[in-house]
């Protein structure tokens, strides 16, 4: 019951903050002030237009944004969200774009579940729309999951991306971004074993750690530094009774957002500073350059107790990926067994989350796959974000990964350089 009480106090905080936000914006935006003109009323106002956008954003699922793209025929075509499977922990979704045919690239995007939604991805996915079928790992708020929907941990995640493989077909690109790039590998040797036939043609990972010890960063020695007990102690706790998810244990995204800005406590101090002297000015608008970043860093989501401490102990503290020595439902996962997968490994030289050297150690964990389809790319320059979504994802890798594609599907094409 303590954590139930710990997690409704932090939703308490978030709450009353988003308040305090919004009544002081309207009490300094009293029309009957501005006959006694008062600097202090238009900052009191700016402050509180910016902590109630802030503090709002952390409860809410951003928006896709991505209503219609240019497509060859030079005309706009909408893009409508289709559910292809349905789960408690996650959808598959397809960006289907009305009125096209099918592009001949089918490409399955597996989003992270990190404590960001799906939706850090946009950017990658309006990249690849003009050129590929897009299919996206939408995972859920485990806040909004009843209990009786049992757990979900690194297994049930691996088989959920099993049965989303087997669902789309042999003819599928994977392309892995970040934390589940260990668990697609793991995913792709289980069917390599089980259901050969439905081995997508090739899979890209884009900076996953595949191997946290190859090159060690502040997040792999937090792993190793802390106990499995101290983390759950310390970050595991029950949703409270607001939500669906009511005695569900989590990591809740709070607690994961008050991590993430200690990191860098000062850049984004001043970040807001910054933007609060912007909006005192009218030089701020709804989606500037602040807002479009905030909306979707603020944005956090619970993880499943389960999968958070079982990522920790078996990917990072016991290396079972990097060892093979992975296990789903007691069968031991042999990566050794992708024989026709082609596998190309993406790092950014100066990515501090997942270093380079972690990525690239899956190519020599496939040894039953021949060099010819074998893969890496170094990004000099890039940071983490920048290797999926940013300037170096749009002008050098998105071409490079759909060249890697083309290569091994038999598609003559020239992959386009056009990105929304």
């Amino acid at each position: 019951m303590r954590y139930m009480v710990t997690y409704d106090m932090m939703e308490t905080l978030r709450n009353t903050n988003q308040w305090l936000g919004a009544t002081a914006e309207a009490m300094a935006s009293y029309p009957a002030f501005a006959m006694w003109p008062n600097p202090g009323m238009t900052w009191l106002a700016a402050w509180g237009s910016v902590t109630e956008r802030a503090f709002e954003r952390m409860a809410v699922k951003p928006d896709w944004g991505i209503h219609s793209i240019t497509c060859e025929d030079g005309r706009d075509h909408l893009v409508n969200i289709r559910t292809e499977v349905s789960r408690p922990f996650g959808d598959l979704i397809h960006f289907e774009v009305a009125g096209r045919t099918p592009a001949p690239r089918k490409v399955l995007l597996v989003a992270p579940m990190s404590g960001h939604y799906a939706t850090l991805l946009r950017s990658t996915v309006r990249s690849l729309l003009p050129d590929c079928e897009v299919y996206v790992t939408d995972w859920h708020n485990a806040r909004d999951i009843p209990v009786s929907e049992g757990k979900f941990d690194v297994e049930d995640y691996t088989l959920y991306l099993v049965e989303y493989m087997r669902h789309l077909g042999p003819d599928t690109h994977v392309i892995a971004v970040c934390q589940p790039a260990p668990l697609t590998l793991a995913a792709t040797a289980y069917l390599a074993e089980e259901d050969p036939e439905a081995q997508p043609r090739s899979l890209t990972l884009i900076g996953g750690p595949i191997d946290p010890d190859a090159t060690p960063t502040d997040v792999t020695d937090f792993g190793r530094r802390v106990t499995m007990g101290q983390l759950e102690q310390s970050m595991i706790q029950q949703v409270g009774f607001k939500y669906s998810g009511v005695g569900r244990k989590v990591y809740p995204g709070l607690l994961q957002l008050t991590s993430f800005i200690s990191m860098n406590a000062d850049r984004h101090s001043k970040a807001f500073v910054d933007q609060i002297g912007r909006v005192a000015r009218g030089e701020a608008s709804d989606h500037d350059a602040h807002n479009r970043f905030y909306d979707e860093y603020l944005a956090v989501m619970d993880m499943p107790a389960e999968f958070y401490l079982t990522t920790v102990e078996r990917i990072f503290k016991n290396r079972e990926i990097a060892k093979n020595e992975f296990t789903v439902a007691g069968k031991k996962v042999d990566i050794g067994k992708i024989t026709t997968v082609a596998v190309k490994t993406v790092e950014g030289g100066k990515d501090d989350i997942s270093a380079p050297g972690q990525c690239i150690a899956a190519l020599d964990l496939c040894t039953g796959l021949p060099d010819s389809k074998k893969a890496s790319h170094l990004e000099p320059g890039a940071g983490h974000y920048g290797i999926f979504a940013g300037k170096s994802w749009r002008n050098n890798i998105r071409p490079l990964v759909l060249s890697f594609i083309d290569a091994n599907s038999g598609m003559p094409k020239t992959p386009s350089i056009r990105a929304v």
